[in-house]
């Protein structure tokens, strides 16, 4: 008797998920040889904030042998929603020996994204939310009619996914559901055939860790936000720390050293200096603790193509919230276009700002010099 092998995905939240689900993990298997079954993670947000679909699938990829068991575990408040179609379309691709697990929340994209499995396993209290496509916008009257043409397209490409789990669901009902925002139970789910059976799961507030963003929906059950006020429950892997019986000499110079090492090895060299100010070289918990919020920093002003703000982050000591929504803002209000996201602004959110074109002083004095130039030529011509 030999138990399978589970080889395990994580997404780049780093830390290993601890999950009792006694339908999916307690399995062995009977022979000689070693079964493996491949788990994939996909625990926080889908895009550039949390794990990307590029990763998702070169990792997958990197792993899968063709023949083992695929599961996908989700719990997750959605982000992008082109990632989480490609996510769909990646676990589509492994047919039968993919299983789509929801632990504790498939919302959004990550609804999407689920659905891609060829059977999907929600947890007794799990839930599944649909709802529209969202995005923002800056330009003149045309662009905002190519972005409405481009969000009844990409709601095409939700219901087709959904159909594509639950062909015989009734398509006007799921519009009328997907228009609603609705928050479906694990029951719920699987009536309307987006899942086919209900399995054990965890607490959401244990992994989900995006409480921010949960709080952009809608109509988000009152139930689950309040599960975000609720104080972190301790860790018991960790015993309590006494006090130390002495003063603990604090070697600045060593800190310093490490910053600079530790930064130009991953790349952040810029960030030396705020890091120094905004640790104060206080101890080693704290440097650890600032090297580790500014690569976070660093990574987020980078996927929001806006490295230029890193080093003012992290010197103002930001965490990767406070970062997101200032990078939202700055995003929104830019006019650099428009991106797709299946995720709703927050009430406190700054609205989008229409965003006039600006006169501009080269060109009016460009054209000025022009014209004067043609009506001297004018009258020489004239007098000749």
């Amino acid at each position: 008797m030999s138990k399978k092998a589970r080889p395990r995905i994580y997404n780049r939240a780093g830390k290993q998920v601890q999950v009792q689900d006694k339908t999916w993990y307690a399995v062995q298997a009977s022979g000689e040889a070693v079964e493996r079954v491949i788990e994939v993670f996909v625990y926080g947000e889908i895009g550039a904030w949390g794990i990307t679909a590029n990763q998702f699938v070169q990792d997958l990829r990197a792993m899968d042998d063709g023949v083992s068991e695929v599961i996908a575990a989700f719990n997750s408040v959605g982000g992008d929603l082109f990632d989480g179609l490609a996510m769909h379309n990646a676990l589509r691709r492994l047919g039968a020996r993919c299983t789509g697990r929801i632990d504790a929340l498939a919302a959004s994209a990550a609804s999407v994204a689920v659905c891609g499995a060829h059977k999907v396993v929600i947890a007794e209290s799990a839930i599944l939310m649909i709802h529209n496509p969202w995005t923002y916008a800056a330009g003149d009257a045309e662009d905002f009619r190519k972005v409405a043409d481009v969000l009844d397209q990409t709601m095409e490409a939700i219901i087709a996914a959904y159909k594509a789990k639950a062909p015989n669901i009734d398509e006007a009902e799921l519009r009328r559901l997907v228009a609603a925002e609705t928050w479906l139970t694990a029951n719920e789910a699987l009536a309307l055939g987006l899942a086919d059976e209900i399995g054990d799961g965890i607490k959401v507030k244990a992994c989900l860790g995006q409480g921010g963003v949960l709080q952009r929906y809608q109509h988000a059950p009152a139930e689950l936000l309040a599960q975000l006020d609720e104080p972190p429950e301790p860790d018991p892997e960790l015993e309590p720390i006494d006090p130390p019986l002495v003063p603990v000499v604090v070697d600045s110079a060593k800190l310093a050293l490490m910053i600079t090492q530790r930064c130009t090895a991953a790349g952040i060299s810029n960030l030396v200096e705020p890091l120094l100010n905004s640790t104060q070289l206080e101890s080693e918990e704290i440097v650890l603790a600032g090297l580790a919020r500014a690569k976070a920093v660093n990574d987020l002003c980078v996927a929001a193509r806006l490295p230029e703000f890193s080093a003012e982050y992290v010197s103002a000591g930001l965490d990767a919230a406070a970062v997101r929504a200032r990078l939202f803002d700055k995003i929104v209000t830019s006019g650099k276009g428009f991106e797709i996201d299946n995720s709703l602004p927050l009430d406190n959110d700054p609205a989008p700002k229409v965003l006039a074109k600006q006169p501009d002083p080269t060109s009016i004095w460009a054209s000025r010099q022009a014209a004067q130039s043609g009506t001297a030529h004018g009258a020489k011509g004239a007098r000749q």
